[in-house]
């Protein structure tokens, strides 16, 4: 029932001229806001319930292990990067690439792995010669997964993984950057099996990610569009051809003029690789992408809890501005590591876009 009343509560707001479109006086960069760090005792009372954490007597620091982990990242360009590319070889085979691979484990005929990306954390299967990704839901503003486990990540029916609680803490002069600091180290993380891999539509996403990142864990075709949301591009909103949503589209994709075909779409196997746009504009929701898309809402009361204390976009694109004189002028700009702005001119039934101005942050 929640998917079907969001919507119907948000239409009544706001009109599409509102979410999709801004005026020259109004502020087209979201005003940064330094929020306070969570306590442990917020942690705790706000963690999923699926989660049990136990507190180790002996256990591997937060400083030490994000110390030789950051060492090891900066290595990754000369001697460590082909011992790493060896070591994941097979698990990279299945996943190509959408994944920064640690810890794995042989169980049986089966290989499990933990893996992060730009969403989070998630749990790597792979069972005769099928590979499966299990979204953990634990945001890494909270919880931190030391990159060298001194436990095996299967125990039994659980998933453990050594790490610490965590704050974000912001670097003096660097407004907006964000670095971390242990708030309580020697904790295991467990959870159960059966709870990471339960998959109530059988779509092919488990429960977890699905509900924070607001697909509907019931219904394998969240938007209705024939699609299941394992294969969907889009697979929160329908996508709809028109003039705007093919703006966003080529904002999105500046140089692709011609769409790929499906056969020759790498993005296609990349079933757990999403770009997340912040954004409640219907036309932006309307594209039909090359590559994933999500989108979370622009007032953080809508959103889930994963997405509302976790920072899951790189980049985000603009509403819309009209020019004054010219109806069919418009101007958009897109973010990540900086600005550009576009010039986009409707005409004859094509945008002619122009990219007017750059800043680089």
């Amino acid at each position: 029932m929640y998917w079907l009343l969001l919507p119907f509560i948000f239409s009544c707001s706001k009109s599409i001229e509102d979410r999709c479109f801004i005026h020259k006086k109004d502020n087209k960069y979201e005003n940064y806001k330094e929020e306070k760090p969570y306590t442990i005792q917020q942690i705790l009372n706000e963690k999923p319930d699926y989660l049990e954490i136990e507190n180790l007597k002996s256990y591997r620091s937060f400083k030490k292990d994000s110390i030789e982990f950051n060492s090891r990242q900066i290595s990754m360009e000369t001697k460590d990067r082909e011992a790493y590319l060896n070591k994941y070889k097979q698990l990279n085979n299945y996943f190509f690439g959408q994944f920064w691979y640690y810890q794995k484990q042989q169980v049986g005929n089966i290989l499990y792995a933990l893996g992060q990306n730009q969403l989070g954390s998630w749990l790597l299967k792979i069972e005769n010669n099928k590979p499966s990704a299990y979204f953990l839901g634990l945001s890494f503003n909270h919880y931190y997964f030391n990159r060298i486990q001194e436990r095996p990540i299967i125990k039994g029916d659980y998933l453990q993984i050594e790490g610490s609680l965590v704050k974000i803490i912001k670097v003096t002069g660097l407004p907006g950057y964000d670095d971390y600091s242990a708030i309580e180290d020697g904790k295991l993380f467990k959870i159960r099996l059966k709870d990471i891999m339960q998959d109530s539509d059988q779509d092919g996403y488990n429960d977890i990610f699905e509900k924070s990142f607001g697909l509907n864990p019931s219904n394998k075709d969240t938007d209705s569009d024939g699609i299941d949301d394992f294969n969907d591009m889009n697979p929160m909103y329908k996508s709809e051809k028109n003039k705007f949503s093919q703006l966003y589209e080529q904002i999105i994709h500046p140089n692709l003029e011609i769409k790929i075909p499906i056969e020759q779409n790498y993005h296609i196997k990349q079933y757990y690789s999403f770009e997340v746009y912040n954004s409640d504009c219907d036309y932006f929701h309307q594209i039909n992408p090359d590559s994933r898309v999500l989108f979370i809402p622009e007032d953080k009361k809508r959103r889930t809890y994963y997405t509302r204390i976790t920072k899951v976009t790189r980049g985000d694109i603009s509403k819309i501005e009209k020019d004054d004189k010219n109806p069919n002028l418009f101007y958009i700009t897109k973010f990540g590591g900086g600005a550009e702005t576009y010039s986009a001119e409707y005409k004859n039934g094509k945008w002619k876009i122009i990219l007017i101005s750059q800043t680089i942050s």
